[in-house]
């Protein structure tokens, strides 16, 4: 149960009479609306009070649940100054020094005041509302919010915001609880008018049904309410780390299965597999053409140990570097797939954007060296960083992108290069050596000579089998 439907259904439970017990002795709800009318008529004769029409009997049919037998349905209208003409104030009336209100300064759901703001601090236009301690606060703008309160003290307010007392000694408090109740919620807003800025009419309001407990079980009821509350914040509270902890959990778990993997400790080490320096030594003569790098890299991000079996080399070591930046290839309707970076995502392609180009530029693109299916794509800005394995039999690469070609096969199992290039650390040397400051890019002569493992090539391969075993549990977990 979320913390929002357990204090739905302890309000709920409230306005049922199941919350606390009903007392014989505390009397009827029938005894206290006798004193809510005489209340009305005495103000009524004093002329504090208009003389109202008087609001539809309650038929059986319209009553929602059951209440307790000493409990009744009223209307709100019956029971307090709902319907009543607000007192207003023009703006240049109003005391600099007095509490200005707007809805912006109540949180919704609690009614907590997250701001007190004095009137000569706030431009205010238009006419105000005044209000005085002890009313109730209803905002009947977007009334889902629930920003209900009662006043803790004199004021102005928003004409959205509608002040009113409740009668007879009606607990204030109660009124906000019912009125924050699920079903009167729903009730109000099955019928709120307007699209972008939802309002809750005053005939609606006046006639909405109220169940009335006696005096005393109503204070009870606020009693236990405020008793449960701070127990239900720290609830929420837990449960918001709970929430937190789940949503991080499959990506934690996913960067720590990387991690183990790039760092040799996700599959057993096996001396008749050989060692990543024989695989080294037969890619050494593809590099007799790499070139320094010009510019001084941060390695500290791949500052770990790897298994003694294991050897540390550059990424141009492995791979031929395939890189179509800064040419802007002419888009067509149709044609050959043009890949771009919004197609490689994390380990995946997607291909909800589709582009092409023609045959003829295809053609003329392949002088840079051919991107095939099963070759390692790479993103270098906008998004930095995403590496997919090529699925595509024919296909180009446009900006932004760098294909990963092994020198040769059955040295570096470009899926292995995928995952460890998607690790933390390769993540983190990324970061390390990046330019820019709104989108990230690395460039290619970096990259080129970024640190990366070598294992050997069976380990290679159960290292790959590992990750495609448990990195789809990761993404279920999701």
């Amino acid at each position: 149960m979320t913390p929002q439907e357990l204090k739905n259904s302890i309000l709920q439970l409230a306005i049922q009479g199941k919350l606390v017990e009903q007392r014989p002795e505390e009397g009827t709800a029938a005894e206290l609306y006798k004193q809510i009318q005489a209340e009305k008529q005495a103000l009524i004769r004093v002329g504090k009070l208009k003389k109202e029409k008087p609001l539809p009997e309650i038929a059986e049919d319209e009553k929602p649940f059951e209440i307790p037998e000493s409990w009744m349905w009223v209307r709100l209208g019956d029971c307090t100054s709902y319907a009543h003409t607000k007192e207003k104030v023009v703006s240049a009336e109003i005391d600099p020094e007095a509490w200005s209100l707007d809805l912006e300064d109540i949180e919704k759901e609690t009614g907590r005041i997250t701001n007190y703001c004095k009137a000569g601090t706030r431009s205010i236009t238009g006419d105000k509302v005044v209000f005085h301690e002890g009313q109730i606060l209803y905002s009947k703008l977007r009334p889902y919010l629930k920003k209900i309160l009662v006043a803790p003290k004199d004021g102005v307010c928003t004409p959205e915001l509608v002040p009113f007392y409740a009668f007879g000694a009606i607990d204030p408090y109660y009124l906000v609880f019912v009125l924050k109740s699920p079903h009167v919620d729903y009730v109000i807003n099955a019928v709120t008018y307007g699209v972008k800025m939802p309002r809750v009419g005053t005939e609606t309001m006046v006639n909405l049904l109220i169940p009335l407990p006696p005096l005393a079980e109503q204070k009870r009821i606020v009693g236990k309410i405020e008793e449960l509350l701070p127990l239900i914040e720290r609830y929420e509270a837990a449960w918001s780390r709970l929430e937190d902890f789940n949503k991080r959990f499959p990506g934690d778990m996913q960067k720590s299965i990387l991690q183990m993997a790039i760092q040799g400790k996700l599959v057993e080490q096996r001396p008749e597999e050989g060692i990543g320096e024989e695989l080294y030594k037969r890619l050494k003569k593809h590099h007799s053409g790499l070139k320094p790098c010009k510019d001084e890299l941060d390695y500290s991000s791949m500052d770990y140990e790897i298994p003694d079996s294991w050897r540390m080399v550059e990424l141009n070591q492995l791979f031929d570097f395939v890189d179509y930046r800064g040419k802007t290839p002419n888009k067509t309707s149709e044609g050959v797939f043009l890949i771009t970076a919004s197609n490689i995502r994390r380990g995946y392609m997607n291909y909800t954007r589709k582009e092409y180009i023609s045959r003829e530029e295809y053609a003329e693109r392949q002088s840079r060296g051919i991107t095939q299916k099963g070759d390692l794509l790479f993103t270098t800005e906008a998004p930095m960083g995403n590496a997919a394995l090529c699925d595509l039999d024919i296909c180009s690469c446009g900006q932004r992108i760098i294909t990963f070609k092994p020198y040769e096969e059955e040295t570096a199992i470009p899926a292995l290069y995928m995952f460890f290039i998607l690790s933390p650390p390769f993540q983190g040397q990324l970061l390390d050596n990046c330019t820019g400051t709104t989108a990230k890019g690395i460039k290619a002569d970096k990259l080129k000579h970024f640190l990366i493992p070598l294992p050997p090539l069976a380990e290679q391969k159960r290292i790959v089998a590992r990750l495609e075993e448990l990195l789809p549990l990761c993404e279920r977990l999701k």
